[in-house]
């Protein structure tokens, strides 16, 4: 297969940050961290597949978290010497493979509660966050094979967000979430077969913001409590009032936390505006 060059956003000057959007998103995600930064740092922000710009995953095979580092090569090279590496969500699970591969290039890394479900699964598939995964997994699923992205749009909204959230939102937004629910099943997929266990993460022993919301979801909040004793460097704060899909709902709190951390690990002093 040949792989296409994914659609990116690019913008400012100074230490490149490569920013991975999540699931039901795109590179828009990041146009308030870019805004925010973009006087101090280069940002670039690729849209994945089935995203934005770029094309869906063919159907030929399952989509694997590596197919999904494939499709960004261009984005890190791109981004040319050493970079920091920032993901939310699915694209926080892309995120941790990524440092895998890139790690000698690896200046920091920003983690917004990745949904790499394979390593909750591996620790306990018995628990009660990895049974409720499953149980959204499957919902979704089927919502998606009956072709009924609305209702699945509106079953991962309300649960990743909150009930009701989709009803609250304008007809335009709901569109493009309904849209972006095709992308969900390559997705689940490779998040579910991922063979890399838990204890490889050991060796990204580069400065890590593992990011947290308080109101955020069992499974969601899982996926900290497991990485945070692995990752050598970890920093982990969690935001009051905020939930899993922080990095959109709540942009500037969490930008905010990124800003501080960024310009610490790159010896910035702090911003007087914030």
């Amino acid at each position: 297969m040949l792989t296409p060059i994914p659609g990116y956003r690019d913008a400012g000057q100074g230490p490149p940050v490569v920013c991975i959007h999540g699931s039901a998103s795109s590179s828009g995600q990041w146009r308030s961290l870019m805004d925010r930064l973009s006087d101090r740092f280069r940002l670039i922000a690729p849209d994945l597949y089935g995203h934005g710009r770029t094309p869906p995953w063919p159907d030929h095979r399952g989509m694997h978290v590596d197919d999904e580092v494939d499709l960004l090569e261009p984005i890190f090279r791109l981004a040319a010497g050493p970079f920091h590496l920032i993901g939310h969500s699915w694209g926080g699970a892309i995120a941790l493979k990524a440092a895998l591969r890139h790690l000698p290039r690896l200046l920091s890394l920003v983690l917004y509660e990745p949904a790499l479900w394979s390593l909750l699964i591996a620790a306990d598939p018995c628990s009660a966050p990895a049974r409720d995964i499953i149980t959204n997994r499957d919902e979704t699923q089927r919502l998606i094979d009956e072709r009924d992205y609305a209702a699945a749009g509106e079953y991962f909204i309300d649960y990743w967000i909150g009930p009701g959230t989709w009803k609250g939102m304008t007809e335009a937004r709901r569109s493009a979430f309904a849209v972006g629910m095709g992308a969900a099943s390559p997705e689940w997929h490779a998040s579910w077969n991922d063979a890399t266990p838990l204890a490889a993460f050991a060796a990204v022993d580069v400065p890590t913001l593992l990011l947290s919301g308080a109101r955020s979801t069992p499974p969601a909040r899982a996926m900290t409590t497991l990485l945070s004793p692995v990752l050598p460097h970890a920093e982990i704060l969690e935001l009051e009032g905020i939930g899993h899909m922080g990095p959109v709902t709540h942009a500037e709190v969490v930008n905010g936390a990124i800003e501080t951390f960024l310009l610490k690990i790159s010896g910035y002093q702090a911003d007087p505006r914030t």
